[in-house]
Parts: structure tokens; sequence; C-alpha cells
């Protein structure tokens, strides 16, 4: 057997513990989460019936990592109260994305799915925030019927920005999945 000497090179890798790099991928995400929801608040985009928040996208990062999940969370969750929205739609809105995130990392194993769970969740939840946090009924329609129609704006809003953003997110972070969300 060989001894080391001092002038040998030991390689030493330092990596940073999972639970941290879970956190600082869950922080990130949050911060971009809210960025992105600023971004779509200047240009009008992220309110009303039709929605679509350049936030919503990033519904797609459980399929890469369970640490989008708190992150999509927080990041909604800041972006409801700092954009002024109502008490219904901080609770049942981040809930949605909460729901959509889980809803994403279960179905990891199949591609195509990613953005299902997030439409699916925001096209029931938020038009009930939007009737009932807000109050928003149409004039000489029921509250099923605006129901139905808030169904189909927000879940306009919610293809855009799942649907066809967050393929186009996937798909352009699949090629770094091994660098970005690396596993340690």
């Amino acid at each position: 057997m060989r001894k080391q000497t001092y002038s040998e090179e030991v390689p030493v890798r330092i990596t940073a513990p999972t639970s941290l790099t879970t956190l600082v991928q869950a922080a990130m995400i949050a911060a971009i989460y809210v960025v992105l929801t600023y971004m779509a608040n200047a240009f009008g985009l992220a309110n009303y019936a039709v929605q679509v928040r350049f936030s919503e996208a990033l519904t797609i990062l459980p399929y890469f990592t369970p640490a989008a999940i708190p992150g999509l969370l927080i990041g909604c969750l800041l972006s409801n109260i700092l954009t002024g929205c109502a008490l219904p739609d901080i609770i049942f809105g981040s809930l949605a994305t909460l729901l959509g995130a889980f809803g994403t990392y279960a179905l990891r194993r199949w591609k195509w799915c990613a953005p299902v769970c997030p439409i699916l969740a925001n096209t029931i939840i938020v038009p009930l925030i939007l009737i009932y946090g807000y109050g928003l009924m149409i004039e000489g329609l029921s509250v099923l019927q605006c129901f139905g129609y808030y169904c189909l704006t927000v879940g306009a809003g919610e293809v855009i920005s799942c649907g066809i953003l967050g393929m186009i997110l996937l798909f352009s972070l699949q090629k770094y999945k091994h660098i970005i969300f690396q596993r340690q």
C-alpha cells in the first residue's frame, strides 16, 4: 500500500446537504414566481376573468423537483398578498396552486400531463373565488352560468400559462435538468 504525500492533490467535493439544496431551490422558485407575477400585473394580464400569469408556467417545475411544491405555494401566497388580492384569493388561490403542484409531482412520469393538474385546479377554484371572494357576478346570469363563464375564461388563461408557456419551459429545462435540479 502506498502512502499519500502532501504534494498529491486529493479531490475534495463539497456539496450542500439535500435539505439546504431543497430550501434554496424552493426559495428561488418562490422569488421567480413573485417577479413573474409582477411582470404580468404590469401588463394587466394577471387579474380578472382571463388571467395569464407568466408565473403559472412554473407549475410544471414539480416535474423536475419536489422543492418546487413549497416554492410555488410560497411564491403564489406572496404574490397574492403583495398584489393586493382579497383574502379568499390569497388563501384559496394559493391552495389551488398547491393542489396543482402536488398533481404535477404525482404525474411526473408522464411529461405531457405536467400542466393538467394546475390547469384543472385553477379552472375550478378561481371561478369560485371570483364569484364569492370578489362578488363578480355578471348581470342577468345565475351563479351557475357565471361559474361556467369563468371556468371557460380562467381555463383559457391557464391553458396559455400552464399548458403552452409551461410546456415550453419544461422542454427548455429538460436538456439542463441534471445540472439545475441535480439530486444529492
